[in-house]
């Protein structure tokens, strides 16, 4: 867990690392300012906060595309100009939200972005992964995913100090300023060192049939691991809001508070899983997060909320900070652009029901949201559990090798 690992690193180096936190840690700011205003945007078009859940549905559940579609654009064109268009489309979009004259325009607002949404992670991944030294990836890992709850954080902020003022519009016009991102990236980010053009078209299915066993069970695993975070994360807020009747001050500093939680668990279990491993990092995480549950759920009052959300999201992105070295490792060399983004909003588009899901659950117990959020938290950390002990890793794989282990074929040490 030593930062000396990091020692060495060149100019570029730290660019790449830069950018591509940044990327997806605004992709996540702009993503989280809607599940602040879920409530308020439901009273503006006089609908209930279910049919307004669709709108994040409706935004995960097109993330697969923009995965593949970007995906493929930097396995072919390169990694860093597809990251400039991708960031560049995202923040368009945020911005264009702010102006929906109703409901149904924004949730087709809403499932456009989740197309550029769903470029981001994979192609900063794979340009991040192939641009540090091998040592260092499990610490990176945990920091480039901690951007995720770091743009939560922003949005908290955004929401707590400046809702009151601007409204759930105003917020989505903030949304706007990822885009200067963009200058950052065409000045001081290189291409990735391991990147060389694909241009044979059937390229990416044709390795994906090669290796379907590893596609199912990654599939399966993102699955579990997006419930996971969208399902400690997505409704929060409102179960704040509507059920322990907290003021938009004071949901947004428990937001900042377990977001973080969020960071320091990305980047410390991520940093650990240089030592112990992916697979037992990612057990030992998801079995204290069902320890949490209970406070985090059932707690009765605000400071306790936010002392359970605290440790509820150490545990969940402490699993998460291991999630983007060990796709990239276990995916084929030549698809690395495509494959772990991929597979990643895959899991997405399945994982997708959950805000509409948990919210359909606690209007059945009488509009009860920590019935809902503890059933969908539980089940799925179980079963994380179970699929991380099931699969295999390849930490410290030299990436541009034909290296795959296959599923079942533990590679490091067992757990």
């Amino acid at each position: 867990m030593r930062i000396a690992a990091l020692s060495g690193w060149t100019s570029e180096q730290k660019h790449v690392v830069a950018a591509s936190f940044l990327g997806w840690t605004l992709d996540a700011f702009d993503f989280f300012l809607l599940v602040f205003v879920l409530k308020d945007i439901a009273q503006e078009f006089h609908t209930q906060i279910t049919d307004v859940t669709l709108a994040i549905l409706l935004t995960l559940a097109m993330r697969p595309i923009g995965a593949y579609l970007f995906g493929r654009a930097a396995d072919r064109w390169g990694r860093r100009p597809t990251l400039m268009i991708d960031v560049l489309l995202y923040s368009a979009i945020e911005l264009v939200s702010a102006f929906a004259p109703s409901l149904t325009v924004l949730l087709i607002l809403r499932a456009i972005f989740g197309i550029a949404m769903g470029g981001e992670w994979g192609v900063g991944a794979s340009l991040t992964m192939e641009s540090i030294p091998p040592q260092a990836r499990g610490f990176v890992s945990g920091l480039l995913q901690s951007g995720y709850p770091a743009g939560y954080f922003l949005a908290s902020i955004v929401y707590g100090l400046l809702f009151q003022y601007i409204g759930w519009r105003g917020m989505f016009m903030v949304g706007v300023v990822p885009a200067l991102l963009v200058f950052y990236i065409r000045r001081k980010v290189p291409e990735s060192p391991s990147w060389a053009p694909t241009t044979a078209r059937s390229n990416t299915l044709a390795i994906v049939r090669s290796h379907w066993r590893l596609g199912i069970y990654a599939v399966l695993l993102m699955t579990a691991f997006n419930f996971f975070s969208h399902g400690t994360q997505d409704l929060y807020p409102t179960f704040l809001q509507v059920q322990h009747k907290l003021s938009p001050y004071d949901v947004g500093l428990i937001a900042v508070i377990y977001n973080i939680g969020a960071i320091i668990g990305g980047i410390s279990f991520g940093s650990l899983s240089e030592r112990f491993g992916r697979r037992r990092i990612i057990i030992i995480t998801a079995v204290l997060s069902l320890l949490v549950l209970p406070l985090w759920a059932f707690a009765t009052s605000a400071i306790w909320l936010a002392v359970g959300a605290f440790l509820m999201q150490v545990m969940v992105q402490g699993a998460w900070g291991v999630i983007p070295v060990h796709l990239n490792e276990l995916s084929p060399a030549d698809a690395r652009g495509t494959f772990p983004g991929f597979v990643y909003q895959l899991g997405n588009l399945i994982a997708s029901v959950n805000a509409t899901l948990q919210a359909g659950i606690a209007t059945h117990y009488g509009g009860d949201y920590a019935i809902a959020l503890a059933f969908v938290a539980g089940v799925v950390a179980f079963v994380i559990v179970i699929l991380t002990a099931l699969g295999s890793e390849a930490k410290g794989v030299a990436f541009g090798t034909s290296h795959l282990p296959g599923v079942g074929v533990v590679v490091s040490p067992a757990v």
